[in-house]
């Protein structure tokens, strides 16, 4: 693997995206991936991701170690690893792109659905359950191995909580700190880690660490309505990507 100016030219942005995200802007580190696939085949960059993320983690879950929910946390991991699980065996059978379009097709609705309904009236809090987070779990764990996309599932159930930012962020940071952890077993069993790329992860760690500190100061200074309208926005974004990058996986195209 060559470590040239295109290399990093390509790299240290997306490693930027996916520090601000772990930061506290959830969804937007989903554009990183592609980026990386200018450079590296996404398997590749998904090798190289996940150390980066595990270090990112460290910062994430320190910086907001007193501000999450419990009960979110609990309503969702038995579904989050029955889904790892399933991502695993299912790894050489499901088709990327039709996940990615999924997910893709759902954040959109979701996002345009609760950004008209918040311009219309206020609407009612809900609350974490076991029914939800077991179903939105199953889908964290299960998009996030097998097309890295677990942080819309994720955005779908807990913004309508509309949890505190910092408690938002905190939860989404412990929960998949603990994901990425676990994903380090299959994806040691599906030979997706190289000396050549844990090199690679070495050298774009500091630019990882520096971005996921600035992504928390960010979420600190951000108003919690200003707050929210940027990940539903960023959700929307991310959501768009996913729907071109799922029917172009499948052959499909919007025009053309």
């Amino acid at each position: 693997m060559p470590f040239d100016l295109v290399f990093f030219a390509a790299m240290v942005p997306a490693v930027i995206l996916t520090g601000l995200a772990k930061g506290g802007f959830s969804g937007i580190g989903l554009l990183s991936l592609p980026l990386m696939a200018l450079v590296v085949s996404p398997v590749t960059a998904a090798a190289i991701m996940l150390p980066l993320l595990i270090a990112q983690d460290v910062v994430s879950v320190w910086s907001y170690r007193r501000e999450f929910d419990r009960r979110n946390l609990a309503t969702l991991a038995p579904g989050a690893l029955l889904g790892i699980l399933m991502g695993y065996l299912l790894a050489a059978k499901v088709s990327d792109a039709a996940v990615v379009l999924a997910v893709g097709l759902i954040s959109v609705g979701f996002a345009l659905r609760r950004m008209l309904s918040d311009g219309k009236k206020p609407t009612v809090a809900t609350q974490a359950s076991w029914g939800a987070g077991s179903f939105w779990g199953f889908f964290c764990g299960f998009t996030s191995m097998v097309a890295h996309a677990g942080g819309p599932p994720f955005q779908i159930y807990a913004m309508p909580q509309k949890l505190p930012p910092a408690v938002f962020v905190g939860t989404g940071a412990i929960f998949f700190a603990a994901m990425n952890w676990v994903k380090i077993i299959p994806y040691i069993a599906l030979g997706q880690f190289s000396a050549a790329n844990l090199i690679a992860s070495a050298a774009l760690l500091p630019f990882a660490i520096a971005a996921t500190f600035a992504g928390v100061w960010l979420v600190r200074r951000v108003p919690a309505e200003r707050f929210y309208g940027i990940i539903y926005w960023l959700l929307v974004v991310v959501g768009l990507k996913l729907v071109f990058d799922g029917l172009g996986g499948l052959g499909l195209r919007l025009w053309g």
